[in-house]
């Protein structure tokens, strides 16, 4: 059976671990060949060893336009071009508030979190266009959606994120090339931890927490893995998507259809505790109801 990525050449950024190491897995698969480019030298090394021939590695530091050349052009020296960009690679800052933000932090998110990705596509688009077309993929997040999910400079690059590929999705357009990006909500990676300070062996367990109450805190009932953003980016890697463009795909369990009353009966909604009432009228079930 052919996979859905046959024939097709892909960069995945932060492709070691988390959400990247997932698509990266994913992609391959379905057929595709992939340059996994990270900072993990011995995590790119193990991929390289279980995917021979069809998975290599990049180093690449997101933050240097030099690195991010250097793995689009491994795409075309190892795989002979490039169809599928997945600028993935992220970190979160600390928990602070717009009070306590340095110049230092919020430059060093802002160019891993939008410059990565808009140089990213500054250098494949021309890659791209020598094969006809492709697909750029960006990750940003619920929290460039709404307050209340992640510190106010990775929030507002995420943001920017979503922004970003709207406009290089209409830029690009005329050569063919499709622009989307992710908002993940909740998924289990150690990027909660980072936001937090942790140490990486920290940062896990707080992966391992997110894995183990993501379902109580959304209303689908399961927590988010690093599986349900790939097969996100598969879905818009692919000819699938061949009519969408421009806009950004959420996956997020539902956690922002709106506040925890909309979806949990056990909640009454705050508008039905100012009219003193169980619920509102045709609201789903209510405090006390059966």
């Amino acid at each position: 059976m052919a996979g859905r990525l046959d024939g097709k050449v892909a960069v995945i950024t932060g492709g070691c671990s988390g959400i990247g190491l997932g698509t990266v897995e994913l992609f391959a698969a379905e057929g595709a060949k992939v340059v996994a480019a990270d900072i993990q030298d011995e995590k790119g090394a193990i991929l390289e060893k279980r995917f021979p021939g069809q998975v290599a590695y990049a180093h690449c530091d997101v933050t240097s336009e030099a690195d991010i050349e250097g793995a689009l052009k491994k795409a075309k020296s190892e795989f002979g071009g490039l169809d599928i960009l997945f600028n993935n690679a992220g970190i979160s800052d600390r928990m602070t508030s717009i009070t306590e933000v340095t110049v230092e932090g919020w430059d060093w998110i802002y160019a891993i979190l939008v410059r990565g990705p808009a140089l990213g596509m500054k250098h494949a688009a021309p890659m791209m266009i020598e094969r006809g077309g492709g697909s750029i993929v960006n990750t940003a997040s619920i929290a460039g959606l709404q307050a209340g999910f992640g510190p106010i400079a990775y929030s507002s690059a995420k943001a920017a994120v979503i922004h970003m590929s709207r406009v290089a999705a209409a830029q690009l357009s005329p050569q063919k090339i499709r622009v989307n990006a992710i908002c993940p909500g909740l998924i289990a990676t150690s990027i909660f931890g980072a936001s937090f300070g942790a140490t990486r062996e920290m940062a896990d367990q707080m992966a391992a927490r997110v894995a183990e109450l993501g379902a109580t805190v959304q209303p689908v009932p399961k927590a988010g893995v690093p599986d349900d953003i790939a097969q996100a980016a598969l879905y818009l890697a692919s000819d699938a998507s061949a009519f969408v463009s421009g806009t950004h795909l959420v996956v997020d369990g539902g956690i922002t259809v709106g506040g925890r009353h909309a979806w949990d009966q056990t909640m009454v909604s705050p508008f039905a505790q100012i009219l003193g009432l169980d619920q509102l009228p045709g609201a789903m079930g209510g405090a006390g109801q059966e």
